[in-house]
């Protein structure tokens, strides 16, 4: 415990027996009771801190970044703070700019969405704000700014978890004790109605309205479930291997992740004409499926999102007939990612698609007027069975009424549909789909487009095997 002494003229004293087991005392000069008081609270807060090996609190790191720097030397000198505790100053867009500089294995679209949070924090606190000032009041202040700013709950909570990180650097140079933002969060709440599913005439009157370019580009989009530009604008002749029927696609997005940066995909049978005919009007010696620019805009500055694509679709949906939806390119994959569900296992297609279950079942999943056609036309078949058996029945045996046998008949669909589903007998084309999968597994993609990796017209490629 410390204690207060009085000096003649108004002067205080701190006396306090430190982990060292000897008496120190901090001389306050002349200071009210009161503020002596809050002195030796907070003195007697640090020695709890030390003796109990934790950190000390956010608001006490404050308190001690605000001493004047002769009263952080009095503190120094007892051992209660260290020098690398006394004020050290480190303006807020100086800091925030050296922690973009070191990620330099960042990809150039989230430097560019972390430069936003860096945009709304110097306007919030201002560029010269002190970090280790910084509370978490001043966090729950930030919140509430971009709440005022009118920005939608998931750009809301993507901020507020970009800051964190932010924080948390700062907390791992020392900069700060504890992370103010490490409680402030927003929840993230989905668009549903972003979501469109695509169907295959639509698809069809896009590849009608494009030339050849955009109609391979829409096709690998919606037939092959790629990520549009990344994937697509990065797939080679050389990565696709026509005699085993597969493609190796090539993931920037993922490339990061270890054993992630490419992934198997089946040239489906809707694919393999459209790239058949690319293949034969490229140019001798390309290289990459889509040609033009699109890869020198995507080496500039800002990454793939210089190559604008969308804009050009956009051109492409209306030219068809069609009203443009939301995330065109995202629902042209999240389509074919549905379709594809319907008849293989989720593991195979999210191994297909390069995400995982949790993310396809959240962000590209739908339920389609197929779903509900498809389990009218099964219950009302399961309905017709059963009256043409009530009508082959012997009599004497007794039947069920019209309303009853079609309650009956619903309720026996549901068990039929959940037997057959464990029966392989049953259901061969179930262990068609496995065998397919554990091939595939054995049996990676070799390139064999051409020659050295480009487009070439030799044996590699040959048209009966589509």
């Amino acid at each position: 415990m410390a204690s207060i002494g009085n000096d003649p003229g108004g002067r205080r004293r701190i006396l306090f027996v430190g982990l060292d087991g000897k008496r120190h005392t901090i001389r306050l000069g002349k200071m009210p009771k009161r503020a002596a008081e809050e002195v030796k609270r907070r003195v007697e807060g640090l020695i709890a801190s030390h003796m109990s090996r934790s950190p000390i609190d956010a608001d006490t790191a404050r308190w001690i970044a605000e001493l004047p720097d002769n009263m952080a030397e009095r503190f120094a000198a007892v051992g209660l703070i260290t020098a690398r505790q006394q004020r050290v100053t480190m303006p807020l867009k100086k800091f925030l700019d050296a922690f973009v500089a070191r990620k330099r294995r960042a990809k150039p679209a989230t430097k560019e969405i972390w430069g936003q949070v860096v945009r709304n924090l110097v306007e919030h606190f201002g560029a010269d704000r002190d970090v280790t000032t910084i509370t978490e009041e001043d966090a729950e202040g930030f919140k509430d700014y971009l709440i005022d700013e009118q920005l939608a709950r998931t750009t809301i909570s993507k901020r507020l978890q970009f800051t964190r990180g932010f924080f948390k650097f700062a907390v791992k140079k020392k900069l700060l004790a504890q992370n103010p933002f490490a409680e402030v969060s927003e929840i993230a709440v989905g668009l549903p109605n972003t979501k469109r599913f695509i169907s295959r005439e639509d698809t069809a009157a896009l590849m009608a309205a494009s030339d050849l370019m955009w109609r391979t580009i829409i096709a690998l989009c919606r037939y092959a479930g790629m990520r549009c530009p990344s994937e697509v604008a990065s797939l080679r002749w050389e990565d696709i291997d026509w005699n085993s029927g597969r493609m190796t696609v090539t993931s920037p997005k993922t490339e990061h992740h270890e054993g992630k940066e490419t992934r198997v995909v089946p040239i489906f049978p809707e694919l393999a004409p459209v790239l058949a005919a690319a293949f034969e009007a490229a140019e001798e010696g390309a290289v990459y499926v889509i040609g033009g620019n699109v890869r020198a805009k995507a080496m500039q500055p800002r990454g793939w999102r210089s190559c604008n694509l969308r804009t050009q679709f956009i051109r492409i949906i209306k030219r068809a007939g069609l009203k443009a939806w939301p995330r065109p390119f995202h629902n042209l994959r999240a389509s074919r990612e549905t379709e594809l569900l319907r008849e293989h296992p989720i593991h195979v297609v999210t191994a297909w698609l390069g995400n995982s279950p949790r993310i396809a079942l959240k962000h590209y999943c739908m339920v389609t007027d197929h779903d509900f056609d498809r389990a009218r036309g099964m219950a009302a078949a399961a309905v017709n069975t059963q009256s043409s058996r009530e009508v082959s029945a012997p009599e004497g045996r007794g039947t069920e009424s019209g309303a009853v046998g079609a309650q009956n008949a619903a309720q026996r669909l549901h068990a039929t549909a959940r037997e057959d589903s464990h029966d392989p007998r049953a259901n061969p084309s179930a262990t068609a789909t496995s065998a397919k999968s554990r091939d595939s597994s054995r049996n990676p993609a070799k390139p064999t487009s051409g020659e050295g990796g480009i487009r070439t017209r030799g044996p590699a490629f040959d048209r009966t095997r589509l």
